[in-house]
Formats: structure tokens, sequence, C-alpha cells
């Protein structure tokens, strides 16, 4: 009679990377409402085992953020933002170009939206980072550009970073309706991207220039 095969024994790093790479698939289809016990399962494996890897629910959800947004977070963005020596508006295209490659993936759209749903602060996490290294930047060379009042010697107010919002809101968009509603979306998305971009690149400019213009305004405040 044939014996059943052994479980193979995997070193721990390696096993922690199966389970996390599992648990961002499993996560991005059920939700976080879905049960380590069916992960385990996928898995092949058994909960108490998942859980000597990962000491509850809470803790993988945690390795899944930073598998899916730490991880995948360019430097180069935020160098590419402060290289003055070439002109503003290609380096806002190839920026919005390479990070929409990054976030119009299935799994990142979908746990952002499980995410923000279920009230858990991965999204305001990622959001403050987003806002210090890339919004403020983009703010800051949008003035140079322009000669207007850099950020040290008039603040940004939060209207100018509701315009970089709105940009980084199109784009996400785009990933909503593919990956949450199901609706089709244009073939050429870096074309999209490189419009949007252009056209906040012309017209943001003349809104922050008439917001600095009127400091008393409210939307200053």
């Amino acid at each position: 009679m044939k014996k059943p095969t052994a479980r193979k024994r995997l070193p721990r790093e390696e096993r922690e990377r199966l389970i996390t790479r599992e648990a961002v698939a499993f996560f991005s289809e059920f939700g976080f409402d879905g049960h380590t016990r069916e992960l385990a399962r996928r898995l092949g494996i058994t909960q108490p085992l998942l859980y000597r890897y990962f000491r509850n629910k809470n803790a993988l959800i945690d390795r899944v953020y930073e598998e899916v947004y730490l991880n995948r977070w360019n430097p180069r963005w935020e160098e590419l933002l402060d290289d003055q020596t070439q002109p503003l508006d290609k380096r806002l295209v190839e920026l919005y170009l390479d990070y929409s490659h990054m976030i119009l993936r299935y799994e990142w759209i979908r746990i952002w939206m499980f995410s923000g749903l279920k009230g858990m602060d991965l999204n305001s996490r990622y959001l403050g980072m987003l806002r210090e290294r890339i919004f403020a930047r983009v703010i800051r060379e949008l003035r140079r550009t322009h000669g207007l009042p850099p950020p040290d010697q008039v603040p940004i107010s939060e209207t100018e970073f509701e315009l970089v919002w709105a940009l980084h809101a199109s784009i996400f968009y785009i990933g909503v309706r593919r990956w949450i509603y199901g609706l089709p979306i244009p073939e050429n998305t870096d074309a999209v991207v490189a419009a949007l971009t252009r056209a906040f690149i012309e017209g943001a400019p003349t809104v922050i220039a008439r917001l600095l213009s009127d400091p008393l305004t409210p939307a200053m405040r």
C-alpha cells in the first residue's frame, strides 16, 4: 500500500511569503470578513499553523497592507518630483503613468475599497504618506514653475491639496470601474492618464494663482 506523501516542510520565510501571497488574493476576493480558516484550507495548512506565522488576523492584514501598498511604493517618484532639471509636465506625466501602473490592479483597488468600507486604518495610513510625499511636492513644483510663492512663505491650503486629490481620484476611478463595477475602461489607459495629468497641469496653476492673490479668501484658511 502506497504511503501518503508527507507535506513538504518549507523554510519559515518561504512559508510566510506563500501565506502572504494567498492572503492578498483571498482578501481581494472576499474582503476582510473572509475567515482565516478558509484561507488556511486554500493553502493546504491548518489554521493553528497559519497562526504560528501570524499571531492573529490583524497581523496578517498588516502584512497584506505592507505587501500591496508599502512594498510597491517607489521612492523614485519623490526623486522625480524633486528633479528640477526636467520640465514639470514631463515629470508629472511620467510619475502618474508609473503610479497608475501600480494602483490599477485587481488586488490594489479591491483591498482598498474593502478596507474603507470596513473602517480600517489602512487607507488613512497610506493617504497620509501620499499627501506628505507626493501631494505637497506636486503643489510646491506647480508654484515654483509658475513663479508663485513657495510653501515656506505661504503654507499650502486645503483647497490646493483638493486639486491634487481630484487628479488622483480620477485615475483611481478607472480601476473602480473595472474591478468593482465590472464596467469597460479605455483600452489605452496610459493615454487617458496622460490626458488627465496634462489637464491638471494646465488648469491647476491658474486656480492656485487666484487663491494666492487673495489670501483672505475662505479657501486659503
